[in-house]
């Protein structure tokens, strides 16, 4: 693996785990056992690095979120394939890093909201329309609306003035919030096929509870 792959790796990993503001350029190059100065071979500053490490993770979730379209058989599955991403991602993230990218790395912050506002709110537009084709979702929807209000609510659980990391869990909050956003798009139909995917769900983690 070259040097620059393996410090963007390292550098998102420690990133994740304990927010950007307390991973310094020493604690990334101890890690990885080089020299500060290799570092800065490869990135001018701190800034630099997360700015791409931001570039890089946005990479992966918008491949990643084109797959959970292509597995999806309807678009309520497309909701419950993405909240499985969202819970394993979340899962090691500090809640912290969104603030931390906010307050100290403006520029990549902008670059995260960009993408926000356009990627993943076209992502979410189509599945609200292709859920109201298939009759899962109500037709009276303002998909407008709903896509935007989507978009803010995904940040919610940043808030950790709201949900304070100690006494909330990131991933269990993210989960309610989308769980309560597919059954407020849902018809009857739709409410009976989210109701199959949490039993086949709650039977997949019983399953992998018992493994262990």
């Amino acid at each position: 693996m070259e040097p620059k792959e393996r410090i963007l790796i390292k550098a998102e990993e420690l990133f994740m785990q304990y927010g950007i503001r307390s991973v310094s350029m020493d604690d990334i190059a101890h890690s990885l056992g080089m020299s500060k100065k290799t570092l800065y071979q490869y990135f001018a500053d701190k800034d630099e690095l997360v700015h791409a490490v931001v570039e890089g993770h946005i990479q992966h979730i918008q491949t990643d979120c084109q797959s959970c379209r292509t597995e999806a058989a309807n678009a309520i599955h497309e909701i419950f394939i993405t909240m499985e991403r969202i819970m394993e991602e979340f899962s090691n993230m500090n809640p912290m890093i969104l603030y931390d990218l906010e307050k100290f790395h403006f520029n990549a912050f902008q670059r995260f909201q960009q993408y926000r506002g356009k990627f993943l709110l076209q992502i979410i537009r189509d599945n609200i329309e292709w859920g109201i084709r298939e009759g899962l979702y109500r037709e009276d929807i303002n998909v407008d609306v709903m896509s935007k209000y989507r978009i803010e609510s995904m940040m919610i659980p940043f808030n950790v003035s709201v949900f304070p990391p100690g006494k909330y869990n990131l991933g269990a909050t993210s989960e309610m919030i989308i769980q309560n956003f597919a059954y407020g798009l849902a018809t009857v139909k739709g409410h009976q096929l989210i109701q199959q995917y949490n039993e086949q769900r709650k039977k997949h983690l019983t399953y992998e509870e018992n493994k262990k």
